[in-house]
């Protein structure tokens, strides 16, 4: 076997073929909300219009997601994967139609809803990563730490790639590009039948075990669900509060490039975490990421504060992307393993609901911050999110800590020796 750990990883017969299939139809995710807000503002000439109905498809997907996720771990991936691209890319194309035609705003909400049945693509390829490399910690590692790169890199092209489809040729090009992809790369994914995990549908109704109760009860996922809450604030509002800045001084358009620039950093970051090997154990280094995520966003405070220029910011959320894709990673590793079996793609997905709620409130608060107490002041916002993530994983570590001590200095059962 080679000894790059990426190469061990495509040396699996079908990883590349899904893989391929999966990047096109992640690339999309990063596409769509950044197309409908160009698309409606410029045909409807509403911001308002086209922010409400970009964040009516957040709230439904949140709602949706998880259930979709749930049918996938009990019918399969392609069963319910393709049909819920299908229903997604019919909502998206009546949105272009009913945005083109005229039609009263009520139906771009409603069609904007319907792609809240999109799959989640990066958890269901992470299932099959955790499916073909069960017993292999360290292969997990590397390929959770390629999935979190593969995320950034998305993305980062995906909004880049949708304002130059909506602005080169149409508003509506941008959409429409997306479905194609999304369709393409679902079909192409769920062909490789051959990676795909089984699906779990036999259950027992009277089983009240970890593998039938609600994965919201499981020990320690709450905790890491608002974890990825915080962390997802730290994402939305650091976006908000850069374009904020980009605006403030003039370069506007900068903005993206800037922002691409923290998504590169992340990029880089997590294919070199996946490359090495991890050492201590998985809750411990959670924390040391989470710390270092917290006091590396503390550079585009330091950069904005201390000297106001646009290029130190980038030089900063650049360094501060560096810290962003570790934290992920082994939070995605520790939904893997406390996640019961059969359920994977249910509890990754709950993750993801919970990294867009975090995203969704941090815009809020950091366009809230930026509005009334400057620009600058804005930057303080990702910072305590940060540390918000960082308190949440500490004290899951040292109840994690707690447990395992009161394992140790509970007795043994006393031995019944038998009458002989």
């Amino acid at each position: 076997m080679p000894h790059n750990p990426y190469s061990r990883l495509f040396a699996i017969p079908g990883a590349t073929a899904f893989t391929l299939g999966n990047l096109v139809a992640r690339l999309p995710m990063g596409m769509f909300s950044v197309s409908a807000v160009i698309m409606i503002s410029d045909v409807r000439g509403s911001y308002a219009l086209a922010g409400a109905v970009t964040a009516t498809g957040l709230a439904a997907t949140a709602v949706v997601a998880p259930w979709t996720a749930r049918l996938v771990d009990r019918h399969g991936q392609a069963r319910v994967a393709v049909p819920a691209t299908l229903v997604a890319a019919l909502g998206s194309l009546s949105l272009v139609l009913c945005v083109r035609y005229g039609a009263p705003d009520w139906t771009l909400f409603a069609s904007y809803a319907a792609t809240a049945t999109t799959p989640n693509t990066g958890g269901m390829s992470r299932a099959r990563w955790a499916h073909l490399l069960k017993g292999d910690a360290r292969a997990v590692h590397t390929a959770n730490s390629f999935e979190q790169a593969a995320d950034e890199l998305c993305f980062m092209l995906g909004p880049v790639l949708a304002a130059f489809l909506c602005g080169t040729l149409f508003p509506q090009a941008g959409t429409l590009i997306g479905v194609v992809l999304l369709v393409t790369g679902v079909l192409v994914f769920a062909a490789q039948r051959a990676t795909e995990p089984p699906p779990h549908d036999r259950r027992d109704p009277t089983d009240t075990s970890a593998a039938t109760k609600s994965l919201l009860r499981a020990r320690g996922m709450p905790a890491l669900l608002i974890g990825f809450l915080a962390t997802g604030a730290v994402f939305g509002s650091l976006e908000v509060v850069t374009i904020a800045y980009a605006d403030g001084q003039g370069h506007k358009a900068a903005a993206g490039v800037v922002l691409a620039l923290q998504a590169a950093g992340s990029c880089a970051a997590g294919l070199v975490y996946g490359a090495a090997k991890p050492r201590g154990s998985l809750v411990r280094r959670h924390v040391l990421c989470a710390a270092a995520m917290a006091a590396v966003m503390t550079l585009p405070l330091l950069a904005v504060a201390s000297t106001g220029s646009l290029i130190v910011l980038s030089v900063a959320l650049l360094c501060a992307g560096m810290a962003t894709a570790p934290t992920m990673v082994t939070a995605m590793t520790l939904v893997q393993r406390r996640t019961p079996e059969g359920r994977l793609n249910e509890g990754m997905t709950l993750a993801v609901t919970g990294l867009l709620g975090g995203i969704a409130c941090g815009a809020a608060c950091g366009g809230w911050a930026v509005e009334h107490l400057g620009t600058a002041a804005g930057y303080g916002v990702p910072v305590a999110a940060a540390c918000c993530a960082l308190l949440l994983s500490s004290a899951q570590a040292c109840a994690t800590s707690t447990r395992a001590r009161l394992r140790r200095r509970r007795p043994a059962p006393p031995h019944v020796s038998s009458a002989v």
